[in-house]
């Protein structure tokens, strides 16, 4: 048996000189990895925030708004499963990656045109930013019409395309859910009237000389 100063080594029994082949585990369930964009305030842009891990859409949505909603602005909020972003080469910040790409065939269309989000990265170090929707009946046909509406418009890192049936959006009218308390003064200590109390505690037990 395999001796150690490490008695806890020792207590395991081990068998000296080659370790016998480790059992092979099953593999872990890992969740799925979604991408968030909130909006800050009605009629601008959503804007991607980040990732958030989870078992599906709904949950999903519920995780961002947590951690996405609380410490910011938020009216609106977007939840697309990664694996559904079609992400094209980046591009230095001062080219357009329209210009740089040459678009295939693409393997596969559908039958007829559907809607397609586009999002645009101005800058590297900055978000991705929603700059509007095409229709087309694929992702190349999608950046070909993103091309022609939006492709002028100044410098242009990275591009982002999703079929719009893979976004899960908030509904107009649950807006009451990004209802909060615009002051916080919950937060802040001068909230909390402590020496009134402390004073008046005072006052009422100090003893006379």
């Amino acid at each position: 048996m395999l001796k150690s100063l490490d008695p806890r080594v020792t207590r395991l029994n081990l068998p000296e000189g080659e370790m016998p082949p480790a059992e092979p585990k099953q593999e872990l369930d890992q969740f799925e990895t979604y991408e968030a964009f909130h909006q800050k305030k009605e009629g601008t842009a959503h804007t991607y925030v980040g990732p958030v891990h989870a078992p599906n859409e709904d949950v999903a949505f519920l995780f961002a708004k947590e951690q996405y909603s609380r410490r910011f602005p938020c009216v609106g909020l977007w939840i697309v499963r990664t694996e559904n972003i079609m992400v094209t080469p980046y591009a230095g910040d001062q080219e357009n990656v329209y210009d740089l790409m040459r678009l295939e065939e693409p393997a596969e269309r559908s039958e007829q045109p559907e809607p397609y989000e586009i999002f645009h990265l101005k800058k590297r170090g900055k978000a991705h930013t929603h700059t509007g929707r095409v229709m087309a009946t694929s992702y190349q046909e999608a950046l070909h019409e993103a091309r022609t509406q939006f492709g002028e418009k100044g410098p242009i890192v990275n591009v982002w395309v999703v079929k719009s049936k893979h976004v899960l959006q908030s509904a107009e009218e649950d807006k009451d859910m990004w209802t909060t308390i615009p002051e916080k003064k919950y937060r802040e200590a001068i909230a909390y009237k402590v020496m009134d109390k402390i004073t008046k505690y005072k006052e009422e037990n100090k003893t006379t000389a």
